[in-house]
Parts: C-alpha cells; structure tokens; sequence
C-alpha cells in the first residue's frame, strides 16, 4: 500500500542561527569560533554571584534585521525570561530567551520546491542566549565543559506547522541559511555549529484537523541530514501507527552514519522549564524611527534582484536565479555591467570560470582579488576578436587576480592576443591545407563539418593565436575554390 495517500506528515522546524557578533548576548566575551575552551568567559558568564548582564545592542539590531526579512511584525516593547532547565553547560542553572514577548511576530518565507513557490508561516524569531559544550569523548570516566560558546547571542525561527514534506524543510532551511548570510546576521556555517535545526514531525490521517503526536528530532547540523532525518522519521512514524502503537512525544537524535533517529528522553511541556520575566534585564524598547532606521540599512533582497536581472538586464530565469544565490556575486554582476553591456556575457563568465575560481581558492567573490572593471574589459576583448574565450579563461583570468595591470597588456605579456593579420593567417591556413590532402578532398565532397579540422590545425600552429572567424572565412574561400 502507497501510504502516503494515507497519511499526511505535518512538519516544523526551529533554527538557531548564531549572530554574527563579535561579543556576547550578556557580556563583552569574545564570540570567536575554535579558541582554546574556557577562555571566552568572565564572572558574567560563568554566573559569578553578583554579576549582572548587560544586553548587546548590535544582537536586538541583527534580530529585528531578521524579522523585516521574514515579513515579522516588530514588537515595539519585548521581554527576556528566565528557562530553568538544568543545562550542564550553562552555569547559571537556567537559560535566558524570550518566551512570551518575542521581538518578531508573524513572517513569512518563500520556499520553491518541484510542486512550485508557496510561503511558509512563521509563528516568532526571538532572542535568546546559547548554552556551552559537553565534550564526552576526550576523558574515558567524565565530560569535560567548554564554556566559550555560553551565552552567545542567537535568534530561533520558529515556523508553524505549516511544512509537509522533508523536500520542503530542506527549501526552507536552504533558504534561511541564504537570507542569514544575505543580511549579514549569520555566517550559517552548520559545520561549526553556527546554524542548527531541530525538527518537529507529527503524521496524521489525510483530511483529518487533529495533528498526530509530535516528535522532536534535535540538533541536525547539515541541510542534508535534516532531509535524511526527517524522512527517516516520517517513514518510522507512519511504520509505529500501522502496526497499531502509540506514538510517544519524546526528543530523539539522528546518527549519520547509520541514518537512524533513536529515542534521548520523553520531550517537556513548556510549563516544565517554569520561565518568568528575568528581574536583572529591562524590556527591549524599540521606537517606531528606531525600527524604520533598521529597515532602510537592509539590502535588496534575493526576490528583488531576480526581478532587476531579468527586467533590467534581460537574463533568463537560470541565470538570474544562479546570480541571486550570493549577495556578492549579484553586487558583482551589477558593477561589472556599469563597464560592459554585454550583460549574458557577464553572466557566463561570473557562473562560469570566475565562479570555479572561487570554489578552487574556497574564497568569496569579494576576495578573490578580481576588479569588476578587469572582467568587462576581458569581456570586451574577446567581443573585440582580440583574445579567444578559451586563454582568457585558462591564462588571462588567473592573471588578473590581485593585479592592477590592464588586460591587454597581461595579454600582450603572456603572448596570447590573437592575430588578424591576413598574411600570417593565411600562411598557416595554406600549411594546414597542405598537411591534409585527403581532408580536403573528403570536405570537396561535402563533409563541411571537416572545416574544424583544419581550424584547430591553425590554432595549434598560432599557439591560440590565430582568429578562429577569420581562419574559417579564409579556409572557406580556399577549399570551396
């Protein structure tokens, strides 16, 4: 039996996505990534009696940033509570987020997935701090504690039940990740720990209102495994409710290698971490002005510069969506196109050759060294038959990189411009010529597609720097003579 027309698998998710701040959620502790444990603390973070925290003001910024992205309503007045939920690693005894008064309210993102483009409902983005990290498997009889990472600033997306398939978590993750890195509020680095999802999944009865029993999967750290896990739990849920036993709320983990989920603990009741308003913080107030200032700092969004390509530049719909997957290469495009109109051209190159340039050095765009106007002046110079795509892109190209000479004359330097004097064209056409008689006669008798041939013949002979239009015009004329 086909049991997905019997079931119906009802999805959310909750990322924490690691603010790219530089000092703590409470305190002024570094928030570095893979220093020496334990040295990231002060008395505030490791609870000292008598300290007070003290909210990092650029953290409220980057949240409310994150919710006008998300279509969140802004709360003008919101509030930090108190989670008393034993975390060994945080030394407070409790954790400090937002539980009833989060900053953003609401929101929406748009995923694609194969069925098309529809927006995911977000319930709240809120602020809260993280917890440190239990290392069990450098000591064979304790944990050890690194606290460097405790207290460090997060906010948490949290959608409604409103995804339905482990394709359409894994769009949505994938777009989150990218609007993170888009605005500037995350690095969305999931191998270090700086964006991670934990996905609730229930199954019920195709066409029924009541949801099934819900399952929390924690701490998926990869876009890959969060599709792999959820797919997995599905499958399990679905195996449970068909053999006839009940589904127990409980929190469970995923192990990769074996591509399992298995049980950790029966999952709490949000009046288990009994939170109340932190006395030590006051309310985030956030004016009307306040809120607009940050909203106008905001980038065009992804949605916004697809539109500018594809109306302004008139590119079609795969290279616009290529281009729109990092702000910088998109900001590239758009100053390459202020020196070079030959705005397809420009795409090519940027998904093509400085694109692979990019993954070889694991570099962003920005700090590859390479100036927009190098690209648009490379681009014209092959327009202009005065270099052929292919030593542009294998010699000139690395050339450029952190170069501030003009391509023509690293071209002229690496002895790469190509040639259209018309004596020493046809000195090499007439030797390739002479080299192939029995081509010739094949291509008299009509295979023309032997005119190739002869073009790499005189290609090789000029080292690359014969004309390919020029030289087939001449070979042309020559064998149709």
């Amino acid at each position: 039996m086909d049991y997905q027309e019997k079931y119906q698998a009802v999805i959310g998710l909750e990322i924490h996505a690691q603010l790219a701040t530089k000092s703590k959620l409470f305190s002024g502790d570094s928030t570095a990534f893979g220093n020496t444990p334990n040295t990231q603390v002060s008395p505030i973070s490791l609870a000292f009696p008598g300290s007070l925290p003290k909210l990092n003001k650029e953290a409220v910024e980057m949240a409310v940033k994150m919710g006008l992205a998300c279509n969140c309503t802004i709360a003008e007045e919101s509030f930090f509570a108190r989670k008393n939920y034993f975390y060994p690693d945080l030394p407070k005894g409790y954790q400090i987020s937002q539980h009833t008064h989060p900053i953003c309210i609401g929101g929406k993102v748009l995923i694609k997935t194969s069925e098309g483009q529809r927006n995911v409902q977000l319930n709240r983005i809120h602020l809260e701090e993280d917890a440190g990290k239990s290392i069990h498997d450098i000591l064979a009889s304790h944990s050890c504690i690194d606290l460097n990472r405790a207290g460090t600033p997060l906010i948490e997306i949290v959608t409604e039940p409103d995804l339905y398939s482990a394709e359409e978590a894994w769009q949505y993750v994938t777009e989150i990740r990218k609007l993170v890195r888009w605005i500037g509020v995350c690095d969305g680095n999931m191998e270090e720990g700086s964006l991670r999802c934990d996905a609730n999944i229930s199954v019920k009865l195709k066409g029924a209102e009541q949801l099934g029993t819900k399952v929390e999967v924690k701490n998926l750290n990869s876009i890959r495994n969060i599709k792999k896990a959820i797919e997995f739990e599905i499958t399990r849920i679905i195996q449970e409710l068909e053999a006839g036993n009940k589904i127990v709320q409980e929190t469970r983990s995923y192990d990769a290698d074996k591509d399992i989920t298995f049980s950790m603990r029966e999952k709490e009741e949000a009046n288990d971490y009994r939170y109340f308003p932190d006395p030590d913080l006051p309310p985030i107030i956030l004016t009307k002005e306040k809120i607009l200032s940050i909203k106008n700092s905001l980038p065009l969004f992804p949605n916004e510069w697809f539109e500018i390509f594809q109306n302004k530049y008139q590119l079609n719909e795969y290279d616009a969506t290529q281009l729109c997957e990092e702000k910088s290469i998109a900001e590239f495009f758009e100053v390459t196109a202020l020196y070079c109109q030959q705005y397809k051209m420009i795409a090519n190159w940027i998904l093509g050759p400085v694109k692979q340039l990019v993954n070889e050095q694991q570099k962003s765009i920005n700090e590859l060294g390479l100036s927009a106007k190098s690209l648009a002046d490379t681009i014209q110079l092959i327009e202009s038959g005065k270099i052929n795509f292919s030593a542009a892109a294998s010699k000139l190209l690395p050339a450029l990189l952190n170069n501030e000479k003009d391509p023509v004359e690293l071209a002229t330097t690496l002895n790469i411009l190509q040639t259209s004097d018309s004596g020493e064209l046809e000195e090499w056409v007439n030797k390739a010529i002479e080299m192939m008689p029995d081509k010739v006669q094949a291509y008299q008798k009509g295979k023309k597609g032997l005119i190739g041939l002869f073009v790499g013949e005189v290609k090789k002979m000029s080292k690359g720097k014969a004309d390919p239009k020029i030289v087939t015009e001449l070979l042309e004329q020559k064998l149709n003579a």
